[in-house]
């Protein structure tokens, strides 16, 4: 099935159901593919028997998978579009499939047009899963204007070589050491932003959507947040009480990483409170108003993302240790999920 500019294989999709004869399902979509809600519903209608449901709540990856309460409203199946597995995360609520949404956009021309500020020879090539397609063309055009390219692999967490997810940049961190600069094919800042921290490579960003490259802009993006980020460390640095933000996400589940900040608090005698939660909404966070500060071990880029939306600082588990006098300011990382 198409899209504008993207190609979604909804058809594997509905073999399955059909296979299986799913009688209920839902679909699990991110904000920004909602847009074309009404078309996906009419095509797995038009080609299943199947009851569709549409998932109202956000999605903001294949680690926010299907909640085990779709199975009192009889869910059988769910099909969550945008996103590719991460091999990592089995035994689901309910049985489900990972869509990916494949751009239709060729990234030779912004390739090309990022060619000029490439100041190295050995680059590190990684993208996002709507473009994983598109890493061959982008290599072959790097290399033949010269460029020794190199592709890397992930860890447990990552499906496709090459790919980075906004927590895990372990497909560029396991070959920084080989080469000089990454480029990034993709859209937004976040991805690239945490591949300079998480590398400390400088970052090329095509975005072949608008044709666009960045390069000093980011440098500059990187310098605000970490200002913003030492700013949130300096602001805890005389808490006493914490709050351990866990997600109850399947994916983002860190529950043993909670349990070991606790106690690493509690022996330089703070307060820690463990606080489950879905949605990490600012009206959810802000009624604990005896906390302090928050350290977060669901996804990681809510402390980034999110910084000016809350009143009370969130913090990650590295910036944790900074405050507590165990790390450095110049240990300095993007929290992953490993």
């Amino acid at each position: 099935m198409k899209i504008p500019g993207h190609t979604i294989d909804l058809e594997k999709a509905i073999r399955m159901i059909n296979s299986k004869d799913y009688k209920r399902v839902v679909l699990q979509i991110p904000d920004g593919l909602k847009l074309h809600v009404l078309k996906f519903v009419d095509f797995f209608k038009k080609n299943t028997s199947a009851e569709i449901i549409i998932s109202g709540d956000p999605c903001y990856g294949a680690c926010d998978i299907g909640l085990c309460e779709y199975k009192d409203i009889g869910v059988d199946f769910i099909v969550q579009l945008g996103h590719t597995p991460i091999p990592s995360i089995k035994d689901f609520y309910i049985p489900m499939i990972f869509v990916n949404v494949k751009a239709d956009i060729t990234v030779k021309k912004v390739i090309e047009r990022a060619i000029p500020l490439i100041d190295y020879k050995q680059i590190g090539l990684v993208t996002t899963a709507q473009h994983i397609d598109s890493l061959k063309e982008a290599k072959k055009t790097l290399e033949e204007n010269g460029f020794d390219v190199t592709i890397g692999y992930g860890f447990s967490r990552v499906k496709f070589e090459g790919q980075i997810l906004g927590c895990n940049f372990s497909a560029a961190t396991s070959v920084k050491d080989d080469v000089d600069l990454f480029l990034f094919i993709g859209s937004g800042d976040f991805h690239p932003l945490g591949l300079m921290l998480s590398t400390g490579k400088p970052v090329i960003a095509c975005d072949p959507y608008i044709n666009k490259v960045k390069y000093k802009e980011l440098e500059d993006l990187k310098d605000i947040v970490l200002r913003q980020r030492y700013g949130a460390i300096a602001r805890s640095q005389d808490a006493k009480s914490f709050g351990i933000l866990v997600g109850t996400k399947k994916g983002q589940q860190r529950m043993d990483l909670a349990l070991e900040i606790k106690k690493k608090l509690e022996k330089k005698g703070k307060k820690p409170y463990i606080i489950a939660l879905n949605h990490f909404l600012p009206s959810n966070i802000e009624t604990f108003r005896s906390v302090e500060c928050f350290v977060s071990v669901a996804c990681p880029r809510i402390a980034i993302d999110d910084y000016m939306q809350y009143e009370t600082p969130i913090i990650t588990p590295v910036e944790l240790d900074i405050v507590l006098g165990l790390k450095k300011w110049d240990h300095y990382r993007f929290d992953e999920i490993i």
